[in-house]
């Protein structure tokens, strides 16, 4: 389906820094999540894959947590998934999938990951961290003066992920299972759309403030070698399903960013169930959003269940 391999891996990339960082950014460190976090009355099966049916659904329709970018090897799709794929008539992601197809758009949607009003990186820290932050940068092979102007928050996600020779560069070595199902929905001739779109993500970066974001970046530099654990620790739960467990990173601990769950997570999720209930009472569907969106009393399965609708896992995992 692709055939300008760089141009893929970079929408791949771009996608997966957005929707990640909003995900981070709303998380505790995965090393300290515990499925007994959550409370039991909101415990749901380990399954990525849930059918949507009851009141006026006439066809199930279907919601399958992806997680945005994935080592090949790690790479799987859960028992019934491609089942429900076929059963369906159109595929709905957080953003249409299709947005990512126009490279001008693309272009344009860059220049707003930068901040307002000429503000740069040295306006947000001491001298002495600054200059662990360019440092920081500097190792990875990204000189600090292309990035001085973007928003920390967007540049947080590159403190958990390889992005050198090998790394996410490496399109044969990474899938993302948006473009993975997309290309599906293009094979089938499937009608996609969007739960969100890229202006409204990225705009959400706004609701935290420059100084917050910069903390959250410095924390992020000084965790050293354990971001690659926790990466491990957050692949682990989603190859486990455990859909309960992401649930509980949802920082709850009084830090920084405590007062901005319902931004990242929360209010995001409220605004997508009379989407997927109207979608879905038209045709079967099947909506792909990130995994950290399912459980919890503020999910996306709990809020559909609130709304009188049932929600039946399909790819569980034993507890």
């Amino acid at each position: 389906m692709y055939k300008n391999k760089s141009f893929t891996t970079l929408k791949a990339q771009i996608l997966f820094f957005i929707s990640f960082t909003l995900l981070i950014s709303a998380c505790k460190s995965t090393s300290k999540a515990t499925t007994s976090d959550v409370k039991k009355g909101d415990r749901l099966e380990n399954a990525l894959l849930w059918e949507l049916s009851g009141k006026d659904i006439t066809k199930p329709s279907y919601v399958f947590g992806t997680i945005h970018m994935i080592d090949s090897k790690d790479y799987f799709l859960p028992n019934g998934l491609l089942s429900a794929i076929d059963n369906s008539k159109k595929m709905v992601f957080e953003i249409d999938m299709k947005d990512m197809n126009d490279m001008s758009k693309m272009m344009g949607m860059m220049g707003k990951l930068f901040m307002k009003d000429d503000k740069t990186l040295k306006d947000l820290y001491k001298a002495d961290e600054y200059e662990e932050v360019k440092a920081f940068f500097s190792k990875k092979g990204l000189p600090l003066v292309f990035l001085e102007k973007m928003k920390p928050m967007f540049l947080s996600a590159l403190a958990y992920v390889d992005i050198g020779p090998g790394g996410l560069q490496g399109s044969d070595k990474v899938k993302s299972y948006e473009f993975e199902l997309s290309s599906m929905a293009e094979n089938k001739a499937m009608e996609t759309g969007g739960l969100e779109t890229i202006d409204y993500q990225i705009g959400v970066f706004d609701a935290i403030p420059y100084d917050v974001q910069a903390k959250m970046l410095l924390q992020a530099i000084r965790a050293g070698d354990t971001d690659n654990e926790e990466m491990k620790a957050m692949i682990d739960m989603y190859k486990n399903q455990d859909i309960n467990k992401m649930a509980s990173m949802v920082t709850s601990d009084g830090g920084d960013l405590e007062n901005y769950s319902d931004v990242l997570l929360g209010d995001r999720n409220r605004n997508w169930i009379p989407l997927i209930i109207a979608d879905s009472k038209k045709q079967s569907t099947i909506f792909a959003v990130g995994a950290g969106h399912l459980g919890g009393k503020d999910g996306v399965i709990k809020l559909l269940q609130a709304q009188g609708y049932t929600l039946k896992p399909l790819s569980q995992i034993k507890k």
